[in-house]
């Protein structure tokens, strides 16, 4: 069986705002402990779907699709003991490897070494139509609907054989329902267009320049998904009648934009999913509106609870709670401090923002911008303390002070640098554990 994890909740926070200030910025910090999950895990505790690109580009060269068999059989021997999988193969569309049914069964030593061999005998042809993929996926998790659900889709090509609102109408369809962790393999796929897909499922991506590499990446990814003892969790932020809630933003451990995915939740509440949790942090951002208050006020500007939605007619299951304040000040002192947190993870939210723009001013012919948007990108980076991000971005220019974002863009870069820095953009890192020093608002 799997224990429940513990959850707190905390919040980082200036509550002191300057007469006539509405804006209130808060990091909501999420911990859960504890809730390992067990090999005796019951079975619909836990569904696991495996989709593998089988377009014909698959094959050139072939160590793609071999890499890729073996990184999926990695996968299915990593699954515990109970968990119902399924193996899909994609191209024009989407066909099952394992079982032959459109169905999930459960893992053990007999379905894990059918779906190696069923593996064995991929090949590849066709094109690539990844909503016809998400589709045969959403079906086969359809039953189990009460467990964890989690999707690997791997792909090496761009999505050419359906339009993007076929592939647009499935994520609407499908947001929710599984948590899908995308990976593209070689140089020849969309960053832009697989975080669109990672980001409507909760996942992440990546690239996996070599091949070889796939097999430790699945196994890493299956491994996680295993770790998961709670199947769907949601923030719940109520606001006062005359606040409006601007953005809800994951900040750690990657940068997503979850505002869009509000489901109302009763009088001026909404939820925002987080999917599927183990034994793990995150952190969020949260911006409320407030109309001015007089001198000395102190509001609510939201309450913060963590939940796990009920079904229909039933109530949602409280885990853990926390409150925004705000409150107005004529001392300048106290209004115009910078809470560390919410400085650092704004910081980090336009890090992402820049470097997606200065790669695509650079591959729009834009120098000046590109070297400008990826200047600041080293500056963001220097000052956060994100060095994954900085050994990227230094693959991509030559920094000739961090400090100050003084860069000269490389006049060659390899294509996999190129989109390994843009799916690392929006990878993040907390504060550093020494963060003593006050940063003060300054005047643009």
């Amino acid at each position: 069986m799997s224990d429940q994890p513990q959850f707190t909740v905390k919040i980082d926070q200036n509550k002191f705002l300057p007469e006539g200030g509405r804006e209130v910025h808060a990091i909501v910090s999420v911990e859960s402990a504890g809730g390992a999950v067990s090999a005796a895990a019951p079975a619909a505790r836990a569904a696991e779907v495996i989709i593998i690109d089988t377009s014909g580009s698959m094959t050139y060269p072939d160590t793609k699709l071999r890499s890729a068999v073996a990184a999926a059989q990695a996968a299915v021997d990593t699954l515990r003991d109970g968990v119902m999988f399924a193996v899909v193969s994609g191209s024009n569309s989407a066909k099952m490897v394992f079982p032959q049914q459109a169905t999930l069964v459960p893992a053990n030593d007999r379905n894990r070494q059918a779906a190696k061999a069923e593996l064995r005998r991929l090949t590849a042809q066709g094109g690539t139509a990844i909503g016809s993929w998400l589709r045969l996926a959403d079906q086969l998790f359809d039953p189990y609907q009460d467990g964890v659900r989690h999707a690997i889709l791997l792909t090496d090509g761009k999505n050419q054989h359906e339009s993007a609102e076929e592939l647009e109408a499935v994520l609407f369809r499908c947001s929710g329902r599984f948590v899908c962790d995308c990976r593209g393999v070689g140089t020849d796929w969309e960053v832009a267009e697989l975080r669109k897909v990672a980001n409507a499922l909760l996942g992440t991506v990546d690239i996996v320049a070599d091949p070889a590499d796939l097999v430790a990446d699945f196994r890493a990814m299956t491994e996680a998904a295993m770790g998961k003892a709670v199947a769907d969790v949601a923030l719940r932020v109520w606001t006062p009648q005359t606040a409006r809630l601007k953005f809800v933003k994951q900040v750690m451990p990657n940068v997503q934009d979850l505002t869009s995915m509000r489901a109302e939740a009763g009088p001026q509440a909404g939820d925002y999913p987080l999917g599927a949790w183990g034994a793990e942090s995150r952190d969020y951002q949260i911006c409320v509106e407030v109309p001015p208050g007089e001198v000395g006020k102190e509001l609510r500007a939201a309450w913060v609870k963590l939940v796990v939605p009920g079904g229909p007619g039933q109530e949602a299951q409280v885990l853990a709670t926390g409150n925004v304040l705000a409150q107005w000040t004529d001392d300048e002192a106290l209004s115009t401090k910078i809470n560390p947190r919410v400085a650092h993870y704004t910081g980090q939210s336009e890090l992402a923002d820049v470097i997606q723009e200065g790669l695509t001013a650079r591959r729009d012919g834009d120098l000046d911008t590109a070297t400008a948007r990826l200047g600041r990108a080293v500056q963001l980076a220097d000052e956060a303390g994100n060095e994954a991000v900085t050994a990227a971005l230094r693959k991509v220019v030559d920094v000739l002070d961090p400090a100050t974002g003084t860069v000269r863009l490389k006049a060659n870069v390899e294509k996999a640098d190129e989109m390994s820095l843009d799916t690392t953009s929006t990878k993040t890192v907390r504060t550093r554990k020494d963060e003593t020093v006050n940063t003060r608002r300054t005047e643009v």
